[in-house]
């Protein structure tokens, strides 16, 4: 398993437009959301900065493009060339595939945090003390294992036609309902209420709870543990499909 996890990492390190989208575009839109409010504007109900609120979201929107559009597209494709029916002619156990995919792709999720919180930090002037940038990053890696599990369950759900168009939907329906592009506080009630059952409301939720210097939200813990069970439980029950099929 570990020579497969080698080899995703070297192949999405290759893959430059997965890097641009996945590693330097969330920076981008941060840079841009931020750009438009001052240093001191803070965002209603919370005590954040725009700059420090918007940090959270844009990482979290970062980690979820590289484990979740990344994973989704690549199995899909592997499937319909026949890459998948190979591995499964070697010793490598059906769980290991997909612990490696889910494994590879929380390790491609980490540089798009990073540079988030060094634009943030060296741009936008955010300040944290040491304990919270170490536990943001290990929160936002940790966390978005729960949509790299989506991502292989999409991937074995999809052909790799339809693979894409799906994955944007989801990826795009989870991004902006959940509150990552804009606080979900200025929605209307009924999506309000839609938000805060999402992973995606819950995956940011932990981070500004770090942030404000406070424990994470149980119900979050728990919508995101929840969650992480069926995506990952729903990739191996059609994982399992896929193999009877083939």
């Amino acid at each position: 398993m570990n020579a497969l996890i080698k080899l995703e990492l070297a192949r999405a390190l290759r893959n430059k437009k997965f890097l641009f989208f996945s590693v330097l575009y969330p920076s981008f839109l941060f840079l841009i959301f931020a750009s438009s409010a001052g240093s001191e504007d803070r965002i209603d109900g919370t005590g954040l900065t725009v700059a420090t609120y918007l940090m959270v979201s844009m990482a979290s929107f970062g980690a979820l493009t590289a484990v979740l559009m990344g994973n989704s597209e690549r199995i899909a494709k592997e499937r319909e060339n026949g890459w998948v029916r190979q591995l499964r002619l070697t010793p490598l156990p059906g769980r290991g595939y997909v612990l490696a995919k889910i494994a590879s792709a929380a390790v491609v999720s980490l540089p798009s945090v990073v540079v988030v919180f060094l634009a943030a930090a060296a741009i936008k002037h955010v300040h944290l003390d040491a304990w919270q940038w170490l536990a943001l990053t290990g929160v936002i890696w940790a966390g978005s294992l729960v949509f790299a599990a989506l991502g292989v369950a999409i991937g074995y759900l999809a052909s790799g036609d339809a693979v894409r168009p799906i994955t944007m939907i989801i990826y795009f329906g989870l991004s902006i309902l959940g509150g990552l592009w804009m606080p979900s506080t200025t929605f209307p009630q009924i999506l309000q209420d839609i938000a805060k059952w999402l992973p995606t409301h819950a995956y940011a939720a932990l981070g500004r709870s770090i942030e404000q210097s406070q424990a994470p939200s149980a119900t979050d813990v728990a919508i995101l543990a929840v969650y992480f069970v069926l995506f990952a439980g729903g990739a191996a029950w059609l994982y399992r499909k896929d193999t009877l099929k083939a």
